[in-house]
């Protein structure tokens, strides 16, 4: 199938697809700054502020598996230009907010159609490309991703200097014009031919029959460790602003900066290292080694006295971060084989399942002790990291039970 296509694929389609991509995490990251600020402008709290994170994150994980699904049926053009236009109405709804239940809103129809868009393009790359290449392909989407939320704090910081609205102005305009050129010029992937054998071979079940079954499906282990990748990555961002504003007196944009520069590091290094690392090492070690260094990074950050200190240990937990998404996507994709759809769609789940997590737990950790919540995202990599070498030692023994026999 991917074969079929290699010849066909050109830049342009995967360059849109990086670029709605980027548009949509802009989105999402330039709430990070704002957000409290929005949310105390309502006379709300932080709890509220975590409700609004982690309800954003549940639409995600009940409906990208239906989007995914969705897109093996009716092809990969339709469910990303749906996602940016459902996408843009969220944004313009939340800029234009007059009451909390407005915001709630908002979140509710981000989440549910910005996760139409993220395993969607991540099944038109699997859709163009072979094994061999997919690992670049998802590095590319991977930066994109990367870039745009970790750009979309500076960009919010900066409009909201002049408005609180513009952010999501911004936002949701962008988004609209995306959906626009995409429904005009993004080529389809997956042809009808394709969507009609996918169909003869799937049979009809509820989304969390799916979830169910995904636990024990080859891919199982790999979308635990989705979970375990985003609830780091969450954990981190969720409460990074209130640890700087109590630990070092931070104001919104000295946080914005930092997610900033470290985040850019972190884009840099996946769009450069992840294909010639994957290529050199593979996709286990590499997912390895990458649960490892966040898991450095964790703990490292919590000794930092200076401002360029907190800058080198939150840019090693990135790398780490950065690097193990592509890396673990491109591992889930030669899994997926026909399913291509379906299984982003969980992939998507998985990592909205962290990130509702992530913010929940890491803020009752935060009122514990503030260093908590980076001892226990740690502890978490460490324990993902055990595991992926556990279910590569059992996966290589059955290879050599097989070999044998």
């Amino acid at each position: 199938m991917n074969s079929t296509h290699e010849s066909t694929f050109k830049r342009g389609p995967l360059l849109l697809l990086s670029t709605n991509l980027f548009i949509i995490m802009v989105g999402i990251g330039l709430v990070i700054p704002i957000l409290p600020f929005y949310v105390e402008a309502f006379n709300a709290n932080a709890r509220v502020l975590g409700m609004l994170v982690a309800v954003f994150a549940f639409m995600q994980f009940l409906f990208a598996p239906l989007w995914g699904r969705l897109s093996d049926k009716i092809g990969r053009k339709p469910l990303i230009t749906i996602g940016l236009f459902g996408f843009a109405v969220a944004e313009f709804i939340f800029a234009y907010a007059t009451g909390l239940w407005m915001l709630f809103l908002s979140r509710i129809l981000a989440g549910t159609f910005g996760s139409a868009l993220m395993p969607t393009a991540m099944a038109y790359v699997s859709d163009v490309t072979s094994e061999d290449k997919r690992g670049q392909g998802m590095g590319i989407l991977g930066a994109a991703m990367g870039l745009g939320i970790v750009v979309g704090p500076g960009i919010g910081g900066w409009l909201a200097e002049f408005d609180l609205s513009y952010p999501f102005l911004f936002a949701g305009i962008a988004a609209t014009i995306a959906g626009i050129v995409s429904m005009l010029i993004l080529p389809e992937s997956y042809t009808k031919d394709m969507r009609a054998q996918t169909q003869t071979q799937e049979k009809s079940a509820n989304h969390f029959e799916i979830l169910v079954k995904a636990l024990v499906s080859p891919v199982g282990f790999l979308l635990v460790l989705v979970f375990i990748m985003s609830f780091g990555l969450a954990n981190f961002q969720s409460i990074f602003g209130y640890y700087s504003m109590e630990r070092y007196q931070y104001s919104p944009s000295e946080v914005g900066t930092i997610i900033l520069i470290v985040g850019l590091i972190g884009t840099i290094a996946q769009g450069v290292l992840v294909g010639k690392l994957v290529n050199r090492f593979g996709d286990e070690r590499v997912v390895t080694g990458s649960l490892l260094l966040s898991a450095i990074g964790f703990v490292i950050m919590t000794f930092a006295k200076s401002y360029s200190m907190v800058i080198l240990t939150t840019s090693i937990f990135f790398l780490g971060n950065s690097i193990l998404r592509p890396a673990l996507n491109s591992l889930i994709s030669k899994l997926a084989g026909n399913k291509q759809g379906m299984v982003m769609g969980l992939n998507n789940s998985f990592l909205s399942l962290g990130n509702v997590a992530g913010p929940l737990i890491a803020g009752n950790l935060f009122e514990a002790n503030i260093h908590l919540p980076y001892f226990f995202g740690a502890l978490i990599m460490v324990i993902g990291m055990i595991s992926m070498k556990v279910w590569l030692y059992n996966k290589q023994r059955k290879v050599t039970i097989h070999v044998e026999d």
